[in-house]
């Protein structure tokens, strides 16, 4: 126990000025506790020199991680992103004496949001009428192709906080759920969410979904590919295991259904050459990408020319109460550190997540 977090001293690196009754609240909770906030949208702002050296715990996205030299009592990296993939291979994060912590599950509201706006857009044909707005053409053609969702099958890859929550919507959709996870979760305890969480969002007991898949394996992958998804969601963190796990041979499954495709994962987990070709032979009714690979996207690329795409640049995480939920996160790990207590979101450095 160290309720006053004496000896601790937090450096956070945000793009934002600082938070100043967020600071003081902090040290209210923990008044032995040093927090210096630096701005790293401030490009006259500079870092006190040698500040590595007493820094214990740090709240960042990546900005240039520091080494284990030069902060030799780092306890705790807080990042502000919900995977940890950028952060793989650095001295930090090899380092067993070093905690990483995740912000997952302060983005569900504002990605699922994302994935059923752009789903939508292709149920409703909103591009076509979008483009006749813009020409000043009442255009009523393809009407007959709308359909609504009730009934429809959502699959989740990747059944976490993001996955959670588009559950949620889906349900209101009336939707059927199908969640995937990598570990089997086949009691009521092991679906628990045990991530940070937003009130009223997600599903916080694992009881949306109607059915459960689970492994690690191709032939588990495609199973559950196989189960007449209208809509599939690929929710996943890029770890070696998921990288490239998405090609050919599942879009063909998925070529019976014409099964929608929305990536807000990582843009690696899918082959781009594969998924090009998958959109130009209609194996899928269409895809929004809110991630890609390669990222950023080069203006010659061909996927931007793919039919039935939606691409956006990585955006969908944003919104502007971001910053007072990574905030909270750092809160609450900092008062579990302060009572000896588990982290939340800590990283399993051995799965990548």
């Amino acid at each position: 126990m160290n309720s006053t977090l004496t000896g601790h001293k937090v450096l956070i690196l945000l793009q934002y000025e600082a938070n100043i009754p967020f600071i003081e609240k902090l040290q209210a909770s923990h008044s032995e506790l040093e927090v210096v906030w630096h701005n790293i949208g401030d490009e006259n702002a500079q870092l006190p020199p040698n500040i590595w050296e007493t820094v214990t715990v740090i709240c960042t996205y990546d900005q240039s991680l520091p080494t284990l030299e030069q902060a030799p009592n780092m306890h705790l990296v807080q990042l502000v992103s919900s995977g940890a993939n950028h952060c793989y291979g650095s001295a930090l994060y090899e380092s067993p004496k070093v905690h990483f912590c995740t912000s997952n599950g302060i983005h569900p509201p504002q990605i699922t949001e994302w994935v059923f706006a752009t789903y939508l857009n292709f149920q409703h044909n909103l591009f076509q009428y979008i483009k006749a707005q813009e020409q000043c053409d009442w255009d009523d053609r393809g009407t007959r192709n709308i359909g609504d969702s009730v009934g429809l099958r959502l699959g989740i890859l990747g059944y976490g906080a993001i996955g959670r929550q588009c559950a949620r919507v889906g349900k209101a959709f009336g939707m059927d759920v199908y969640a995937y996870t990598m570990r089997e979760r086949s009691t009521p305890e092991a679906r628990l969410d045990d991530s940070y969480h937003i009130l009223g969002t997600g599903d916080p007991e694992g009881l949306l979904p109607s059915k459960w898949f689970h492994g690690t394996t191709k032939d588990a992958l495609n199973d559950f590919l196989a189960q007449d998804l209208d809509l599939l969601v690929i929710c996943l963190p890029l770890t070696a295991l998921t990288k490239g796990m998405f090609g050919k041979e599942q879009f063909e499954i998925l070529s019976k259904k014409r099964t929608f495709l929305s990536n807000i994962g990582r843009g690696p987990i899918v082959n781009t050459p594969e998924l090009i070709e998958a959109l130009e032979k209609g194996q899928i009714r269409g895809a929004a990408l809110d991630v890609t690979d390669p990222e950023p996207l080069p203006k010659e690329h061909p996927l931007w020319k793919a039919p039935n795409v939606f691409i956006s640049p990585h955006i969908s995480w944003y919104s502007k109460h971001h910053k007072e939920r990574c905030l909270d996160v750092l809160a609450q790990n900092l008062k579990r550190m302060s009572e000896g207590g588990k982290f939340i979101n800590e990283v399993d450095k051995v799965h990548g997540f």
